[in-house]
């Protein structure tokens, strides 16, 4: 297992989420006019940032706060330049550079994205997670007043979120459970997994492990036993890289694609709902229960963790219990994709791209009164081209991978894009549903790092320069 991890300089919600109890947020953006601006806003708060060591009983925070930078952000904290060009390729040339080949076109492309979102002008991010609206506005006023107080910083943007009821997200799915379990990591002992959890990687004889801490965190070994250093071990140890996307959804027009599929198809409305999924809206996946003869209440989940202990091989290595399409197979494909028994050890592959997923929905009121709904969606990874662009690009936009042709995600595949999804039937004969473009359309994006506590405090410092 190699030495511990140092969970008091990895920054928190990272390696274990905050959870239900912190279900409101806050991330204000920042622009800094000058180098010593953005030092003086990381001095300010680096002292407060919430870090992965457990509290002890009775002593959860109200409110939690964390940091990250953008690569135009490290260029304004002036950055040697040889450290500046070791960043990896993606993270220099941030999210609008890369739209077009991660299906950000049409409405979903960076000239349609909310300012400043994508364009170079976010240095900072600073998160503010509380248990109650009424902690989230008095952190968020007392962070509004003090990065107020330094000359050369705005806020450029804020983005409020709020998790819904029974942890649903706006399409009706519960989600946020199915989280990768990582070695060394000893979580809660209220949600904490078993070697047959099936959120790590799948061995034989139906057992599980943990995914090796550096698929998540620099400066720990990886999967394939290799330790990320670049560009600086002091500067990268114990940080990780981050997606900040804003999506909105189309809840009316997913409703109704959902009816419009049934009557096609002759299922039921909530089986072609669990297909496209490949869940059941309360979180139970098709591949432990595959067919409901009434689908009960769907404002409940069924329990407080959902089974995860489900593979696809061999019994279902068709997806006639869960399609090859379904959205948690193409994200999540555990090990399936052997490419037809050559590959042996196919959990590992797929351990290769794993993403620790955050966020919480979003809902905001336009001053004509229509309503935006959609997900403020966060991940963290050590390689944002290896594990969220190879999710996004290649299993979400494009269904080659999988034995599907250019058969798109049918939620969150390349915008514009219209297709067809196959529902694989007992008598051989699929059905297929119309896949609608543009029922999730980006709104921004953003690529950064959190760094480690002893790099932000580093960071303020002036360090690396």
């Amino acid at each position: 297992m190699g030495t511990a991890l140092d969970l008091a300089d990895v920054q928190g919600n990272i390696l274990n989420g905050y959870g239900s109890h912190f279900g409101h947020a806050v991330h204000l953006l920042l622009h800094a006019d000058t180098a010593e601006a953005a030092r003086q806003c990381l001095q300010q708060v680096q002292g407060r940032v919430t870090t992965a060591a457990r509290w002890s009983r009775g002593h959860r925070p109200r409110t939690t706060l964390n940091v990250g930078v953008t690569y135009s952000g490290f260029q304004r904290l002036e950055l040697r330049p040889s450290l500046l060009d070791r960043f990896p390729e993606a993270f220099r040339e941030g999210p609008s550079k890369r739209a077009a080949d991660l299906g950000d076109t049409g409405l979903s492309s960076p000239d349609e994205w909310e300012e400043p979102l994508g364009a170079g002008h976010v240095h900072l991010l600073l998160t503010i997670c509380a248990q109650t609206p009424d902690d989230l506005s008095r952190a968020w006023e007392r962070l509004r007043d003090e990065l107020g107080s330094i000359t050369g910083l705005a806020v450029v943007a804020e983005q409020e979120t709020h998790a819904l009821p029974r942890r649903r997200e706006h399409f009706g799915f519960a989600d946020g459970f199915s989280q990768p379990e990582i070695e060394g990591v000893d979580r809660p002992s209220s949600h904490r997994p078993t070697w047959d959890s099936g959120i790590g990687v799948p061995l034989p004889g139906g057992r599980w492990r943990p995914i090796k801490a550096g698929e998540f965190l620099l400066g720990r070994p990886d999967e394939d036993g290799q330790i990320e250093t670049e560009p600086d071990p002091e500067l990268v140890r114990n940080g990780t890289y981050v997606v900040y996307r804003k999506l909105r959804q189309d809840v009316q027009r997913f409703e109704e694609s959902l009816t419009e599929a049934a009557r096609r198809t002759g299922l039921p409305r909530e089986l072609v709902a669990a297909k496209i999924m490949g869940r059941w809206r309360d979180g139970i996946s098709l591949a432990t229960e595959s067919h409901r003869g009434d689908p009960g209440d769907l404002t409940e989940v069924a329990n407080d963790q959902p089974a995860n202990d489900f593979r696809y091989l061999p019994d279902d290595r068709e997806g006639h219990t869960c399609p090859l399409g379904a959205h948690i197979r193409r994200a999540n494909p555990r090990d399936a994709l052997d490419f037809g028994g050559t590959l042996t050890d196919s959990g590992v592959l797929t351990a290769r791209h794993r993403i620790i997923r955050r966020g919480m929905p979003y809902e905001e009121t336009s001053g004509s009164g229509s309503d935006d709904r959609g997900l403020l969606f966060v991940c963290y990874q050590a390689d944002i081209a290896r594990q969220y662009e190879t999710v996004q690009k290649d299993w979400c936009n494009d269904g080659d991978t999988f034995g599907l042709g250019d058969d798109p995600d049918y939620l969150f595949g390349r915008a514009g894009s219209s297709g067809k999804m196959a529902i694989p039937m007992p008598d051989g004969r699929p059905r297929f549903v119309d896949v609608p473009p543009d029922l999730v359309v980006t709104r921004g994006t953003e690529y950064l790092f959190a760094p480690g506590i002893g790099a932000l405090r580093k960071l303020a410092e002036g360090a690396f320069g």
